[in-house]
């Protein structure tokens, strides 16, 4: 489709508007899922002159794309299980990134790859490293640097001296990604996608052996709808089995589930200027600089339970913080924990009960005429794995399908940014906010910074921080619900901004305040507000219980306990027989 200018505006009238088109427009491609690679489909189809729609049950990056490690890296440990092909692929998606897609959001990041063995881990590593490097990891940020003993706890002083012999240092990188996920989306919808969260599919169509749509209900008020497409790509990363049940379709591979948490822990907790990255008999932990935060994880173990609300258990957090502490002179506690999160990775199924082991790369199937699946996979790689889906699903395309040109095609925000990085002082001068302000904007926003601001030039008082979240101001909430599609409290605390786990009270302290902000936009009344809030506090207070319980059965039964904002929502979907 062609570039709509003011499209990627995802507020109320979007929204409505979206609701129409699905109903009354025939697509050629309807992808299911807002997660990175639903949306990364989207926008492939979009950019290649396709008709396309996009449903999300929930929020964009609701399930595993904002509960990730935040990082947009290359993969340095899958070198040790050989996958060089996924590592070599990872990396030049995080060059392109870095440089030409989303500069405003993936950042480089120096590493301290802490040397615990003499003799042999040393060449080992470096043999990693450079391999790493020569695959195309060190073309934007520097190659790696040797380390002693001295020079690591130079680096990292939090270190204990024993925990280690010397040190590697090399670059990866570094981003925020649920913005990054709703920044694609919008990117969609910048190029031509009808794109429309809460809107959950419930069945599908057919047209004799063929599936020609899907059957979606609101979320919001239970509307039902039906939206044809040429084919649809089920892009729901640990609900693939359940979407492809709904299908009636046989699959042609399965997806596990397997469950990473990571806790938040403040910055003078840790001494260091460089992230960690530590092996342990598993896996590996990172200790990641965010913001005034570190965040440490993660684990990596089998998930039977809800999908939707993965629970982090007090078993969860001793292990993150037995390892980390292992190497720390000043110990960490639960005390010292500001947040906690869990997400859930979708593994393709294999033979191995050791969910660590399974391959991170990704399967496309065409299951039925009409259906494509795609799942596996890893942050970084979205992208390609987009291309992938659309290219199986262009053979139920009736015209003539171009290629990918995503690679080419900056996400909104990227054009003019290192621009605007020079202009920060004019910028701060303009809008009277102190240049270290606009630059945490731009790092968010890019060059739509003026869209953010312009709001508070209307109205001042919104460039005022939030009262309990003062690394964000009132105005990012504005603009959250006006134009980034955030349709709930939660959506704005825990994905928008990321209040939920940069903060003690975990986003509670604030949710009033943020509430009266948008109600003018969402259309609240006080009654709406008041349960907006009190359900965003239950659903604080059912994570925060969940996480001092011993195992995932009795954490995942606290935290599935709490409301769920989005009322109309169904868990799980009935079959119902498909009409013809």
């Amino acid at each position: 489709m062609s570039k709509q200018q003011g499209a990627q505006f995802l507020g109320p009238q979007q929204r409505e508007a979206a609701w129409e088109q699905l109903q009354t427009e025939q697509f050629d491609v309807v992808v299911v899922g807002g997660g990175v690679v639903g949306v990364g489909a989207a926008l492939d189809a979009a950019t290649r002159g396709l008709k396309v729609a996009l449903v999300e049950a929930r929020d964009y990056a609701s399930g595993t794309s904002s509960r990730s490690s935040k990082m947009f890296h290359g993969g340095l440990r899958y070198l040790e299980q050989l996958e060089f092909g996924l590592v070599r692929e990872a990396l030049r998606e995080r060059e392109l990134s870095l440089t030409t897609l989303a500069p405003h959001l993936v950042k480089p990041l120096k590493f301290l790859f802490p040397l615990a063995h003499r003799v042999w881990e040393r060449p080992y590593m470096a043999a990693g490293i450079f391999l790493y490097d020569r695959m195309g990891g060190a073309k934007s940020v520097p190659s790696q640097k040797h380390l002693t003993r001295a020079g690591a706890l130079r680096m990292s002083p939090s270190l204990k001296r024993s925990s280690l012999t010397g040190g590697i240092q090399y670059y990866d990188t570094v981003v925020d990604d649920a913005r990054h996920t709703m920044t694609v989306a919008r990117t969609a919808a910048h190029y031509g996608a009808v794109v429309r969260t809460s809107t959950q599919v419930v069945g599908f169509l057919r047209e004799a052996d063929r599936v020609s749509g899907v059957r979606v209900r609101d979320c919001e008020d239970g509307r039902t709808a039906e939206v044809k497409g040429h084919v649809v790509i089920n892009a729901t990363g640990v609900w693939t089995d359940e979407i492809q049940a709904l299908s009636r379709q046989r699959g042609r591979f399965r997806v596990r589930a397997s469950k990473g948490v990571h806790i938040v822990v403040p910055r003078d907790r840790i001494v260091s200027e460089a992230a960690i990255i530590l092996r342990t008999e598993k896996s590996v932990l990172f200790v990641i600089p965010w913001g005034s935060h570190w965040i440490i994880g993660t684990t990596d173990t089998d998930w039977n339970l809800d999908l939707a609300h993965p629970a982090a258990t007090k078993a969860d957090i001793d292990y993150i913080l037995g390892h980390v502490n292992s190497v720390l002179v000043t110990p960490l506690t639960h005390a010292d924990i500001d947040g906690v999160y869990a997400g859930l990775r979708p593994l393709l199924a294999g033979e191995s009960d050791e969910t660590s082991k399974l391959s991170r790369e990704h399967a496309v199937a065409r299951v039925a005429p009409g259906l494509v699946a795609i799942a596996g996979g890893k942050y970084t790689t979205y992208r390609v794995m987009a291309e992938d889906a659309v290219d199986v699903a262009a053979d139920d395309i009736p015209a003539r399908v171009a290629s990918s040109i995503t690679e080419k095609v900056p996400l909104v925000g990227a054009d003019g940014y290192f621009a605007l990085i020079n202009q920060t002082v004019q910028l701060g001068e303009q809008y009277g906010l102190h240049p270290y302000r606009v630059k945490h904007l731009l790092d968010r926003y890019g060059s739509l910074i003026t869209e953010v601001l312009e709001l508070g030039r209307q109205t001042p008082e919104l460039l005022q921080p939030i009262t309990d979240a003062p690394d964000y101001l009132q105005v990012e909430a504005v603009y959250a619900a006006a134009a980034e599609g955030a349709l709930h409290l939660d959506d704005i605390l825990a994905r928008r901004t990321r209040i939920a786990i940069e903060y003690p009270h975990r986003g509670v302290n604030c949710a009033q305040q943020v509430a009266g902000l948008v109600a003018p936009i969402l259309g609240w009344d006080a009654a709406t507000v008041e349960r907006e809030v009190d359900t965003y506090r239950a659903r604080v207070e059912a994570e925060i219980e969940s996480q001092t319980q011993p195992d995932d059965e009795s954490a995942d039964a606290l935290r599935a306990a709490a409301p769920e904002s989005r009322a109309e929502i169904l868990e799980p979907v009935v079959v119902v027989p498909d009409r013809v």
